[in-house]
């Protein structure tokens, strides 16, 4: 198996090259100290298992996952308990509990090779971190070898474009490989507010609302864009700014 060790303590990732060392069939082919190493690796590299370390500077395990994609096989690994271990245990492929023994490594590995392909555990995985997780404080954006990182409370506009969104924010647009539904499930609701089916605007950028024809409406930003407001979106819009 070609394998990358992320995690941003050397130590650490000693402990874990030297477990693995143990193990013919183990490949390394990198060591990454933070989560943009990751990525970038991961997307290189295409590895077959990745020991990922879930609290990192910059971006945690679980972003790293969202910007580099599902192909491989994750094993998470932690030093905290509050990332709800049962629910790894069940959905993920494994986890490592820091400090963990040779054994313990060598039972993970055992289960990524009975897991060739089980990319879904993953994906549950990250959906109940999201859930756990609030509202989302940043977005992450791909571009190319970039990554782009948002904090929410910039956001001005999200524009639905097909299978991807637009992201507006101080002035500058990124596209976002996403459906607006999903986006809009993770934002904090008291800030963002979908007007149109099109459209979710951060509620601190509208500057009014007013009659665009005799039965439609149109928000007006800080910015002066207008955006145009739907029937039911007109009535959040009322019933959130009062």
């Amino acid at each position: 198996m070609r394998a990358i060790i992320v995690d941003d303590e050397e130590l650490a990732r000693g402990v874990m090259r030297e477990f693995l060392a143990r193990h013919a069939d183990v490949e390394i082919l990198a060591e990454c100290a933070n989560g943009f190493e990751a990525v970038k690796a991961i997307t290189e590299l295409d590895p077959e298992l990745v020991f990922l370390d879930i609290q990192m500077p910059k971006l945690n395990g679980f972003e790293v996952v969202e910007l580099a994609g599902r192909k491989p096989r994750y094993v998470f690994v932690t030093a905290y308990d509050q990332y709800a271990l049962k629910a790894f245990e069940v959905h993920a492929i494994d986890y490592l509990l820091k400090p963990f023994s040779q054994q313990r490594l060598d039972e993970a590995l055992a289960h990524a090779r009975g897991s060739l392909g089980a990319a879904g555990g993953v994906e549950r995985v990250l959906a109940e971190a999201a859930a756990r997780g609030g509202p989302l404080e940043r977005i992450l954006i791909r571009d190319g070898a970039r990554v782009h990182v948002i904090p929410a409370e910039k956001v001005d506009l999200i524009e639905a474009q097909d299978d991807y969104v637009e992201i507006r924010t101080e002035g500058k647009a990124f596209l976002k490989n996403q459906r607006m539904a999903e986006l809009e499930s993770q934002l904090d609701p008291a800030r963002f507010l979908r007007i149109h089916r099109s459209y979710i605007v951060n509620v601190e950028r509208i500057a009014r609302i007013e009659q665009a024809t005799k039965d439609s409406y149109q928000a007006v930003l800080a910015d002066g864009k207008t955006v145009p407001v739907s029937r039911s979106g007109y009535q959040k819009v009322r019933a959130l700014l009062g």
